[in-house]
């Protein structure tokens, strides 16, 4: 009897890939194709294409919450798919992109991989405190959102010219494990991505980013 139970159970269970058809996962889906191509630039030092890359993967991230709240007839499993995918995706943009941003600016020294890997481990903590507690009264953060990150990273990189690269690879540094503390902190913080205001700030701030990185590639 437990066998036939298991056997409808996984007969009732949607195809894996049929969530990808989900506008909300698409954004998703975009924004780790922006994170991958930002990660690909880092490491071969092309920087203004891979914060181009940086910000339009945290674009994509807000983008997907706003269409899935204003979407009518997702059902509660594309919700929670949806929710994995983009925790899943979040340690990618702004765990590990963060991380190799200092390691490439630093040459891949070893002597950076205590920092990213604070960095990575309080980003992971962050993310699994965030997916088991969620909102803090159900409308703010406990600590300092991580999408945060690669929005203030992406906007300290403009200075790097001001430097010399080993100097801003510990610039870079000590603003990442900042960051980080900040991360899992117990200071409260507003959801920023939730207000179609913000979303619109966002998107000024990416085209802006999009338009100064992107003048200094031609």
């Amino acid at each position: 009897m437990t066998t036939e139970n298991a056997s409808a159970q996984e007969q009732a269970n949607p195809p894996i890939l049929s969530f990808i058809k989900d506008l909300p996962n698409i954004c998703s889906l975009a924004g780790l194709g922006c994170t991958l191509l930002a990660i690909y630039f880092l490491i071969i030092g092309v920087y203004a294409a891979a914060m181009i890359g940086m910000i339009w993967a945290v674009a994509f991230d807000w983008a997907d919450g706003l269409v899935a709240r204003r979407m009518k007839g997702r059902t509660g499993t594309d919700s929670k798919f949806g929710g994995q995918l983009d925790l899943l995706i979040d340690i990618v943009s702004y765990g590990v992109t963060p991380a190799i941003l200092v390691l490439s600016y630093g040459n891949f020294h070893p002597a950076f991989l205590p920092v990213v890997f604070i960095m990575l481990v309080f980003g992971a903590i962050r993310l699994s405190y965030f997916s088991t507690f969620g909102l803090s009264g159900g409308t703010k953060y406990t600590g300092l959102a991580i999408d945060n990150n690669s929005i203030i990273l992406v906007f300290v990189v403009m200075f790097a010219g001001f430097f010399e690269q080993s100097t801003f690879a510990i610039v870079l540094a000590v603003c990442g494990l900042g960051l980080a503390v900040l991360n899992v902190s117990q200071i409260k913080t507003p959801k920023l991505s939730g207000n179609p205001i913000n979303v619109a700030i966002l998107a000024i701030y990416t085209l802006s980013v999009t338009a100064i990185y992107g003048a200094t590639l031609i």
